[in-house]
This record gives C-alpha cells, structure tokens and sequence, in this order.
C-alpha cells in the first residue's frame, strides 16, 4: 500500500538542474579565450579513403624530434608510408621505410627528449596516478612532472616516436598514436611530439592486427597506404587546416577541470572529486 504514494512523491520531486558541461563552458567563452595553433605545428595526413588526421605538434618540448618530423615530411621520405601496425588497447603505428636511406639534414640521433626542467603551468588541482605534480602549459599541453623534471603524459591520442632499444631514441620516421586506456609506464621512456586533434577515428578503428603479440600486420598486403603527409603551412591556403586551443590562462579553465572531474545532472548524481590528467584534455576546435 506504501507502493503508490512512494511513485507519487518521486514524480514530484523537483529534477536537478543540469550542470553545464565543459564543452558548453568553453564554448560560451569569449573569443579572447582561445588561441590559435599555427599551420607550422600541424601535420596533415590524407588516406585514399578520404579520411583525414590532423596532429598538433609539440616543438617546445621535442624541438629536435619535431624538426625531424618537419624534414621528414617535406623530403618525400613517406610518399610510401603505411599504417602496418594497430594493437588493440595500445598504438596504431605508421612510417615505413626502414629499408631506405634517411632524409638528407635530419639528426638521426636525436638526444632524448624525454623530460625536461620544469616549464611553468596552470596547476591541475585534482591528483594524478603516476605523477606528483601535473598541470597545463600556456601553450596548452597537459604536462607532468616530479617537482623536479617535467614530461609530456601518454594519454590518448598521443602520438609518439617509434623507436628501438636504447640508446635509440627515433628519428621520428615512425610514429605511433595511443589508441586505448593511457599507458603512462611509458612516460619518459619514449619521446611524445604532439597529439591528435581531429580524425582519431582513422587510426583507432583500423583492423587490428596480429603479428608478434605486438599488433602488427603479418600480411604486406593489409598495409594501410598513406596518400599524403604534409606539413598544413606547405599546403594551398584553401586546404590548411585551422585549430585553436582553449588558453589554459583563460578565467574559465578552472570551470572546465571542475566539469570534468565532477560531471553533475541529469545523467550523474554523485561528484567524483578526482580526475586523472588524461581526463582532463585541453579543450580544442577547428576554425571553418
């Protein structure tokens, strides 16, 4: 009998008032808040399916792996370029050309550039995992650290470079991008040049392959060609792509971390009260 008047109370209980999410914060905020990534920073890659990646470039943390990375796309080095490896919960990888000679004027021992000194952030005031001190660039990059050193995170969408055992550190000939649950053990084990910001879904819903224990494509022939990579300044004016970052400065950030550690009505009820650092990417959108 308690039954009725029960369901009669709960349908008259006020619903919680819906909690703007970080995607709306950002976008509500004025323009002054935004900043763009210039054309030089962002590497373009096309595939004959008409799929497009768009990855930012991180010169002022791997200088000497992303001149590479220039170099190597200007070259014609990967007019052969493939995806030949995609494990899943782990990397796609792309590159090619192990057989052929490195482009002319890049380094091909680059010095590890894994961590560096501390470069000054907007601290992240929820605690991470694996690192004692995380917070975000004014350039925009999520960055950890340990009081003493700092680093780029493994998180997804990272793109790093592909290397053998040490000392081998990469050219950066070969990058891969993360595309699962965040291997942060990698951190400051493999040097990170930059991160995906548009198209992610033509390197992680690839097939997966098989090889090796390590996802690799055992068959030449499920290569996945690349069609073009280029840096987006090189390219015609009406074909650059165009970004911008949300300045990790702006009055609003902290609205934004705050959204996502505790995201509120109607869907969820209780407040996490943490957030890991690869929960918390920096808001980015293109620019028509």
């Amino acid at each position: 009998m308690m039954l009725i008047p029960l369901l009669l109370a709960l349908a008259a209980a006020p619903e919680k008032p819906a909690k703007p999410t970080a995607g709306q914060i950002a976008e509500a905020a004025p323009a002054s808040s935004w900043g763009a990534i210039a054309a030089e920073d962002l590497l373009v890659m096309d595939f004959a399916d008409g799929q497009r990646v768009v990855i930012w470039l991180a010169p002022d943390f791997a200088p000497v792996h992303v001149a590479n990375i220039r170099k190597i796309a200007r070259s014609g080095f990967w007019s052969t370029a493939t995806i030949y490896r995609v494990q899943d919960n782990y990397v796609t990888q792309w590159g090619g050309g192990e057989d052929k000679a490195p482009p002319a004027g890049i380094v091909v021992q680059p010095p590890a550039e894994y961590e560096w000194v501390p470069k000054a952030a907007v601290r992240n005031p929820y605690k991470d995992a694996y690192a004692a001190v995380t917070g975000f660039t004014a350039s925009g990059w999520a960055v950890a650290g340990d009081g003493k050193r700092q680093w780029l995170p493994h998180c997804y969408g990272a793109v790093g470079v592909a290397r053998d055992l040490a000392p081998s550190v990469g050219t950066g000939a070969d990058l891969y991008t993360v595309i699962g649950h965040a291997p942060r053990h990698l951190d400051r084990n493999i040097a990170v040049v930059g991160r995906v910001i548009d198209g992610m879904g033509a390197l992680s819903a690839r097939p997966r392959g098989t090889g090796g224990g390590l996802g690799l494509y055992e068959d030449p022939k499920q290569f996945i060609p690349i069609k073009r990579i280029a840096i987006a300044s090189d390219l015609p004016a009406a074909e650059q792509p165009r970004f911008q970052y949300f300045k990790p400065s702006a009055k609003e950030f902290p609205k934004i971390l705050e959204a996502r550690a505790n995201r509120g009505p109607p869907f969820f009820d209780v407040p996490s009260g943490a957030a890991d650092l690869c929960n918390l990417p920096v808001p980015v959108r293109k620019v028509p």
